[in-house]
This record gives structure tokens, C-alpha cells and sequence, in this order.
């Protein structure tokens, strides 16, 4: 397509399913009225905790210096980037960030006033406004959080995006975007690098728009107010004019780096003379970190083995009564670096003659029920509540899996899957999981091979003990939506 002139959407017309360009709600979530009223919600709720706290603790000395507490909890918090509209920063991260800042901030506070006058430091003060200033602005931001994500998925605010390349990743980086509608990264249209390209036809849901050096058009037509260059052919210095029209057009701009699946979120950015270099900084999986996120493994297993020993009893003797055979079901899983172990499951089928494996769909992973469904009532249940997954914490304890990992497959289906997903076997590096990345993204039973490895990946190349802990956080929250 030669130029938006011949394309659709035409100039500023509303699509079906894209965000307003403008309104009070598109202000509010996406605009300038995000950071004032986050900023606002935070200063009340802060000031609160603060007058509550000293309710609480009537004997203290009123400084001056301690009401300083919601100002340094709203400068930490802006470091942080949390009244950045365009920041990407998760849930469980946020409230990680509040937590940091509210600390912070009543350490600073009580100190200064500690030192101007020793009187008045009183530390009842300062862990109440570490509480109360806590509780309160992770429940004003919830709320807030949770609007503006109810207001993404119905399409009511978000920043209308343009992709410049029509390749692979500009089509991986369009599924992206069109799953994950929280990020708030609307897709409008593509931007042909390529000019002898831009009107071949391709599996596009949005138009390609026209070329680089339509561009100005292209975002007034779209009321675009981001722009992602995807890893495209087009050399350098062909996409350097677009940075710069980019900022004159205030427009916001991204860029997928080249080698963008080596990248991790440890690179670091150097300098030789004037020209960058980044350094990729990648985790040892045979280095002291695994080891104490093993150990971590182990023992938390061990004890909720203990605890959960009752459950564990009562659900092995339902699954003797449900049908005659064996408590536990063995299968054979591929682990870390490619050792065989057995995984073990609490039997939820009737045992069976052998037959013939049922056949599985290369571009999907197994799951649910293949061939024959043998499942008995109760082992049903314990599947949608995925409590025959339990008794994998042996094989935790045994050293043989991880608490949290890229989910073990049978050895002849990863065979199969190393042939035909692009980068399966990296998986292998580290030890298997009991629940992942992917699996709390809901990549679950047979789902795309394809995005389970790119989220396993993930996991493995940016894996730290905070990662471990938001998968075990979100692992409840995954499980409330069933499993097979």
C-alpha cells in the first residue's frame, strides 16, 4: 500500500474495538490526569496513615519533620517511575515499589525528627506509618489499578500503536500486544520499512498503512500515540529519521532489540569512547544462585509436605476407594539436562489395558484428556483443582524437580518438540517446575508449544529469587481458573 491515502482507518475516524483519542477517561488512565490522580489518591492516603498513626500513639511529640512522611513516600515512589503512565511494571511489582517506598520513607521521616529533636522520634510512630501508609496506598492503588485495567480490556482508554516492520517479530510483537490487553498497547496498523514490500499481502488483522515516509500521515490519520519499531531488514540509518520524527511528533517510541531473545533484564549499558555497547549479564543455572533457590526448594517442600500431610492422606485414601490400582501415577519426564526421573501424581483414571499412545498435535502441548477418558469422579476433581499435583513435592525433595520451572515433558514428545519449536531444548537448563511462567499466564494443557517456550525462556534468562516468588504469589490466583 503506496500511502494512507488509499488505506483504512481514514483521518481520526473511531474503529470498532480501538480506544477514544481523547475523553476524561483516556486523561485519566492514559494521559496527564494519571499522575495527578495517583499522585493526589497517594498524598490523602499517606497523610491519613500518618494522622491515624499518631492517634495511635497519643504520648508522641508532634514534629514537624514527621509529616514530611507522605512527601518522601511520593518522591521514592517517582523514582520508581509509578506516575509514569507509560511504565510496564506489574502488579506484584508495584506493590513491591509501595512497600519500598513506605519503608523509606518512615525510616527517613522518624530519623530526621530523631535528630532535629530526640523527643520526638517515637518508633510505635514509624511502624504504624509503615503499616497503615502501606495498607493504605496498596488499596487506593488497587482500585485505581484495577479501573484502568477494566477500562484496557473494554477498549474504553489505551495508546493507539503503530508497528513499524511486517516480519516474524512485527507479527509476534501484534499477537503480543492483541492477548495481552493490560499493557495498554492498542494496535492500529503497520508501517512498511520496505516500500517494494508494502503491498504484499500477508496474515494481518490491522492494514499496513503505508511507508516510512509516510509516516506523519499515518499517525495524524490514526491518532497514534506510540510507535514500535520491530526487528525489521531496514538498515540503521533508514530508521534513524523516524526516531527523530518520532519525538518531533510527540510521539512515543520502542524499539525491539536485535538478538531481542538474548536480552535480559540484567543488560547493561557501557560506553567504548562515544559508542554504546551493552553487555549481556546472563544467571549461571550451575552457579551459587540455582543452589540457594534449590536449597529454598527443598526445605519449603519438606515442610509443606508436613503441613499439607493430612490432606495428602485423605486424598490418597479417596483416590483407593474411587477405583481399584496404584495411590500414585508414574510417568517418565525429561528433567535438567536431560536426566530421566519419574513424576509422580495422584491416579485420577481407572487403570487400562495398553494401547497405542494417542496421537498429539505437534503445535500444541499435551494435556487434558488424550484418547479414551477413563477419569474417575474424584480424579476429575482433583484434576480442575490440580491436587493430584501434589505429591511432586517428592520429587522436590528428591532434588529430581523445582518448586517453580518450565514444566517436565515425556521424552518422546520432547524429541518431537526440539524439532519443531525453535529453541525447546534451552527448557533443559534448569530444573523442571512444579508451576512457571507460562503456567500463571495461563499456558496451560494444550496451548501453543510456541508461547509456552518463549515464557519458559523468559523465565530461565531473567530468573531471580523475586521472580520465583511472584509465580508462587500468582500460582493460587492461576489456579482459580481450573485445570484439566
Amino acid at each position: 500500500m503506496a500511502s494512507p491515502s488509499t488505506a483504512t482507518p481514514p483521518a481520526r475516524r473511531q474503529e470498532p474495538g480501538l480506544p477514544p483519542a481523547r475523553g476524561f477517561a483516556q486523561w485519566l488512565h492514559e494521559g496527564p490526569g494519571f499522575a495527578l490522580s495517583r499522585i493526589v489518591c497517594d498524598l490523602v492516603l499517606l497523610t491519613a496513615a500518618l494522622l491515624i498513626a499518631r492517634e495511635l500513639t497519643p504520648e508522641a511529640e508532634d514534629g514537624i519533620f514527621v509529616f514530611a512522611f507522605p512527601v518522601f513516600v511520593v518522591v521514592v515512589l517517582a523514582a520508581r517511575r509509578m506516575y509514569d503512565p507509560s511504565a510496564l511494571i506489574a502488579g506484584l511489582d508495584r506493590a513491591a515499589n509501595i512497600v519500598l517506598a513506605v519503608g523509606i520513607a518512615a525510616l527517613v521521616s522518624a530519623g530526621i525528627a530523631g535528630l532535629v529533636d530526640p523527643a520526638d522520634i517515637e518508633p510505635t510512630v514509624a511502624l504504624d506509618e509503615l503499616l497503615l501508609g502501606g495498607l493504605l496506598v496498596g488499596a487506593g492503588r488497587g482500585v485505581l489499578g484495577v479501573l484502568r485495567m477494566r477500562a484496557r480490556r473494554r477498549h474504553r482508554v489505551g495508546r493507539r500503536t503503530l508497528i513499524v516492520g511486517t516480519g516474524d517479530v512485527a507479527m509476534l510483537l501484534h499477537r503480543r500486544l492483541r492477548q495481552l490487553p493490560d499493557l495498554g498497547l492498542v494496535p492500529v496498523g503497520f508501517v512498511e520499512p520496505n516500500p517494494a514490500r508494502a503491498g504484499e499481502p500477508g496474515p494481518r488483522a490491522e492494514p499496513v498503512l503505508g511507508t516510512l515516509s509516510d509516516l506523519d500521515e499515518v499517525v495524524g490519520a490514526t491518532a497514534a500515540e506510540h510507535v514500535i519499531l520491530a526487528f525489521s531488514s531496514a538498515p540503521d540509518r533508514g530508521l534513524r529519521p523516524v526516531v527523530r520524527r518520532c519525538e518531533d511528533l510527540g510521539v512515543e517510541l520502542s524499539i525491539v532489540p536485535r538478538l531481542f531473545d538474548e536480552t535480559t533484564n540484567r543488560i547493561v549499558l557501557e560506553h567504548i569512547g562515544g559508542l554504546p555497547v551493552f553487555a549481556l549479564r546472563e544467571v549461571d543455572p550451575q552457579g551459587w544462585q540455582f543452589g540457594i533457590k534449590h536449597t529454598f526448594d527443598r526445605i519449603v517442600s519438606a515442610l509443606l509436605l508436613v503441613l499439607l500431610s493430612p490432606l495428602l492422606l485423605a486424598v490418597a485414601a479417596g483416590v483407593k476407594l474411587s477405583s481399584p490400582g496404584p495411590v500414585l501415577f508414574r510417568q517418565q519426564r525429561l528433567g535438567r539436562d536431560g536426566r530421566v526421573f519419574d513424576l509422580c501424581k495422584f491416579r485420577s483414571m481407572r487403570a487400562a489395558p495398553p494401547s497405542a499412545p494417542a496421537a498429539v498435535d505437534a503445535e500444541h502441548g499435551p494435556g487434558g484428556v488424550e484418547g479414551e477418558d477413563r477419569r474417575t469422579r474424584f480424579g476429575a476433581w482433583l484434576r480442575r483443582t490440580s491436587i493430584d499435583e501434589l505429591p511432586q513435592l517428592l520429587n522436590v525433595v528428591r532434588g529430581e524437580m523445582s518448586l517453580v520451572g518450565p514444566r517436565p515433558e515425556r521424552p518422546n514428545l520432547v524429541e518431537l518438540f526440539e524439532e519443531i519449536v525453535d529453541r525447546y531444548a534451552d527448557r533443559h537448563r534448569v530444573k523442571s517446575g512444579i508451576t512457571g511462567w507460562a503456567q500463571v499466564h495461563g499456558l496451560r494443557g494444550r496451548t501453543s508449544m510456541v508461547d509456552r517456550v518463549e515464557w519458559d525462556n523468559y523465565y530461565i534468562q531473567n530468573w531471580s529469587l523475586w521472580l520465583d516468588v511472584k509465580i508462587l504469589l500468582l500460582t493460587p490466583v492461576a489456579l482459580l481458573a481450573g485445570a484439566e
